[in-house]
């Protein structure tokens, strides 16, 4: 008997909803990571995409643990000399909240084509509205209580 390995036709891709709403940052990016992936499922196979797809909806109510709203920082350098570029959580989350999931989620995902390819199916919005009802997504609650909630 031998190992049997998935194909990009094997895969049956559903469609998830998660409302991140008060969830902490790093449980919610490790969660959504694992669903892109497809390791949830028994024909997962390293090298091939057989994740599903994920709407992560209220991006702009992510919640962070202990002091890391004042303290985390997000760094970008535009390659030349002192183009190093910093930005508080607290400051990127009023203009850019899609982004702090997004990259949250990436640096959990392979650093390759296909990684890249797996991000793609991640859908990410600040507010409770998405475009994705025609997919009808299932809700689905990727980690234990909500943050400030016991």
């Amino acid at each position: 008997m031998s190992t049997r390995s998935a194909r990009r036709d094997d895969v049956a891709r559903r469609w998830y909803l998660v409302d991140a709403a008060d969830l902490p940052l790093g449980r919610l990016a490790s969660a959504v990571a694992h669903r892109l992936r497809g390791k949830h499922k028994p024909i997962y196979t390293p090298h091939v995409d057989t994740g599903d797809f994920v709407v992560v909806v209220n991006a702009t109510r992510v919640a962070v643990t202990g002091r890391k709203d004042e303290a985390k920082m997000y760094h970008r350098h535009s390659g030349y000399i002192g183009g190093l570029k910093s930005e508080a959580f607290r400051t990127r989350v009023g203009h850019d909240p899609e982004g702090i999931v997004r990259d949250a989620v990436a640096g959990m995902l392979p650093k390759n084509p296909l990684g890249r390819s797996m991000l793609r199916k991640l859908k990410i919005y600040g507010g409770a509205e998405h475009p994705h009802a025609a997919q009808n997504p299932e809700s689905w609650e990727p980690c234990g209580p909500r943050a400030g909630t016991d």
